[in-house]
């Protein structure tokens, strides 16, 4: 990856292990860093082989943000207002939001500082676990700004308004069981990375078809759908599984008290 600012390993049952690997910088967002995270969200989009994918950052936190010895120095203003040709994102909100595009679910694993930009990273993944004392704050107030890395398509459907405006308002930081409580965090535990990879182990175990089709289901109707659409979605996502090679094999092992054997999606 650029300038290996990202690393992937990807394991015998089609876990993906994405690190953020600038530990000495505690993970900081400069130019390289978001060209690394592009390329991997677009090579990992296409690898039918990922059944579930965990982030995490090396060292001690998972990502401190933007690296504010770069601020003004990555593209200027100009380039936000900047949409590639077949993205509804601009680059920097791509790196969170194109989280969502990749059919297998993402767990982040969050330790150490969790700010601004990084948060933004984290709330793009499904599912996050973060250890008791990581530190997650929506930090941009602190520079006179907004959060502006794809904050408005993931947090509504965690928090509420009036959280999400306290949170922004003052930058405050949260621990990690102060962010479960707000609905940052899924859980709190003491190994984020290894309860992560336990979690996508298991969800590599199930059909790849239906976990894939779970995620759409949920990504295209939790908050604000048309419930007519919505339901559509739910009945042509089940036809779709209904006698299906993976389907057929998880009733098969289901039945044989045995482990099944499921195909990659193609």
């Amino acid at each position: 990856m650029n300038e290996h600012r990202v690393t992937v390993d990807i394991d015998d049952l089609g876990v993906a292990t994405v690190t953020l690997n600038r530990a000495e910088k505690h993970n900081a967002l400069d130019g390289a860093m978001f060209d690394a995270l592009l390329q991997t969200t677009d090579t990992l989009r296409a690898d039918h082989r990922v059944r579930a994918l965990v982030l995490h950052g090396a060292g001690k936190s998972f990502c401190s943000g933007l690296d504010t010895s770069r601020l003004g120095q990555d593209g200027g203003a100009e380039s936000l207002l900047d949409r590639e040709e077949g993205h509804r994102a601009n680059r920097a909100q791509r790196v969170s939001v194109d989280w969502a595009d990749i059919p297998a679910p993402v767990i982040a694993a969050i330790t150490g500082n969790c700010f601004g930009g990084g948060l933004q990273i984290a709330l793009g993944a499904d599912i996050r676990y973060a250890a008791p004392d990581a530190r997650l704050s929506i930090m941009e107030i602190k520079w006179g700004l907004v959060p502006d890395m794809g904050i408005t398509q993931t947090l509504p459907r965690l928090v509420a308004a009036d959280v999400a405006k306290e949170l922004t308002f003052t930058g405050r930081i949260l621990n990690g069981i102060e962010a479960q409580a707000a609905g940052l965090v899924t859980r709190v535990v003491d190994d984020p990375l290894a309860a992560a990879l336990d979690l996508a182990r298991e969800i590599a175990r199930k059909s790849p078809h239906a976990i894939r089709a779970a995620k759409r289901l949920y990504d295209q109707t939790w908050a604000g759908a048309d419930p007519a659409a919505a339901l559509t979605l739910e009945s042509e996502l089940q036809v779709g599984l209904l006698g299906s090679p993976n389907q057929l094999e998880a009733v098969g092992a289901g039945m044989a008290r045995r482990e099944p054997r499921f195909a990659d999606p193609n």
